[in-house]
């Protein structure tokens, strides 16, 4: 059967390659066309574009490449028409993909969505329309599944991703002596795979050099990005960046500043005492503490329902608040301890990996199924 998927960031590349990898076992026929990256081509060469085309963070970015996101969304249109798959399969990436998903049950096209837009944090009555041009909706967070039918929506609960991606790694044991990192505890700098996070972010996680003399700090490198685009947000420190590499990185690291995104929880799953930071344009910033009615902004704290990781936000992101937060995690076993504690509810909540391989299953289920009604 063919294959259509759309991944527009890093998250949705590393989940839609596992589907991948999962439609093709219970699949041998399985081809694949899709919008993603790096890790999504190691499973089929056949990309349309990859998602460092695609990304833009932020209400003032997206105004700003508009003419670009439309054209994307053009060319995304048309390609799926030529290629009619027997299944569009769209991976998180809401501002575009429930508008191809649209464009997709308009043509007749099944669409499939794996990793559900976060309806929950805002506009909540955007359910109404997911369920017009949705046919199969399937989630990663125990919580969405009530939301979804307080909505009249019946949705499948497939678990966690990320527990596939950790739990499938191999880690590398000789990390510390090939990267030529010294032998002393390390702090891992996640500053995220975009521009805007990077140059906003990154500059005061280097700050913490200065104040933590005797800890190894490294920087895990979005593949998007050369080694010496980093240098200009280094301020001359003697900070490593390694690349492709994050989970050696988590592994090998005493604790974490970490972008928010996918990466908090990855790095809680892995165990690793962390902060997590936030900084985007104002006006962006403005409009979302307007639209946005959560309590929290990590998947941590989120699934959790409760403050486990500190978040440092916009202006409460500064050298004084990570110093004291980084030395907490570091040095008060009270508090290191608690966090940990925290984290093991954590993996209570989030259950056992499996979920490329439930998705899949389910997905080709669905596909045969409404096969052989259209036959009948």
């Amino acid at each position: 059967m063919k294959y259509y998927i759309i991944a527009g960031e890093a998250s949705g590349d590393l989940h839609g390659s596992n589907l991948m990898k999962a439609l093709k076992v219970e699949d041998p026929t399985a081809e694949f066309r899709f919008w993603g990256g790096d890790l999504m081509l190691q499973e089929s060469e056949n990309i349309k574009k990859h998602y460092k085309e695609m990304a833009f963070m932020g209400f003032v970015e997206v105004v700003v490449n508009l003419r670009k996101i439309l054209k994307n969304l053009s060319d995304c249109k048309s390609d799926l028409i030529k290629h009619r798959p027997d299944a569009l399969i769209l991976v998180d990436f809401p501002g575009f993909n429930l508008k191809i998903a649209e464009f997709a049950k308009h043509n007749g096209i099944k669409v499939h969505y794996y990793i559900s837009p976060k309806v929950w944090a805002w506009n909540q009555k955007r359910v109404l329309k997911i369920k017009k041009v949705v046919d199969h909706m399937f989630c990663i967070l125990p919580f969405e599944v009530d939301f979804y039918n307080k909505w009249g929506m019946q949705v499948e609960y497939v678990g966690n991703p990320l527990l596939d991606a950790i739990s499938g790694y191999s880690f590398n044991p000789g990390f510390i002596a090939e990267n030529k990192l010294e032998l002393q505890s390390i702090v891992a700098l996640l500053p995220g795979s975009r521009k805007q996070e990077i140059e906003r972010l990154l500059p005061e996680m280097v700050k913490m050099q200065e104040h933590f003399p005797d800890k190894q700090f490294v920087i895990a490198g979005a593949p998007t990005f050369a080694a010496d685009y980093y240098e200009q947000y280094k301020a001359g420190k003697n900070i490593p960046v390694v690349f492709g590499q994050t989970y050696d990185l988590l592994n090998n690291a005493e604790a974490a500043i970490v972008a928010s995104g996918t990466a908090t929880l990855e790095t809680a799953l892995l165990n690793v005492p962390q902060i997590v930071v936030y900084k985007g344009n104002s006006l962006s910033i403005a409009i979302a503490k307007a639209l946005v009615k959560i309590k929290f902004i990590s998947l941590v704290n989120l699934i959790a329902n409760k403050l486990v990781v500190k978040e440092l936000i916009q202006e409460d992101c500064n050298e004084k608040n990570l110093q004291v937060e980084l030395n907490n995690i570091l040095n008060d076993k009270q508090y290191r301890a608690k966090m940990l504690y925290n984290y093991d509810e954590l993996d209570r909540i989030m259950g056992n990996p499996g979920a490329s391989e439930r998705t899949a299953k389910l997905i080709i289920k669905y596909i045969n199924s409404e096969n052989k009604s259209v036959s009948v």
